[in-house]
């Protein structure tokens, strides 16, 4: 191998070393993309499930499955149900730690 071409695979080696430790999207990856709903049917809901902040994601996400769907809503943090939905969120997973 010639002088050039060592110096081309040094170049991709310390590229490839470089680029690997840098995050590939900035704002990460969260579930809930797109509008957000700011409220579902009480009875259609059949599971929740409450993301807070991470790595991975800045934001807190509500993510609700409907039982007739069978699909994912991401509900608005911000908005009136998905408040009440986190606190009893919060209040269930505190009686659990609890026992």
């Amino acid at each position: 191998m010639n002088l050039k071409g060592m110096a081309i695979a040094l170049a991709v080696i310390s590229c490839a070393t470089t680029i690997q430790g840098f995050s590939m999207f900035k704002g990460g990856r969260c579930l809930c993309i797109g509008p957000l709903a700011k409220a579902v049917k009480i009875a259609d809901i059949e599971t929740v499930s409450v993301f807070y902040p991470s790595y991975r994601c800045g934001k807190v996400e509500v993510i609700v499955t409907l039982k007739a769907q069978n699909r994912q809503r991401c509900l608005d943090p911000n908005s009136k149900q998905a408040r009440l939905i986190r606190e009893m969120y919060e209040k269930k997973s505190l009686r659990q730690q609890n026992m």
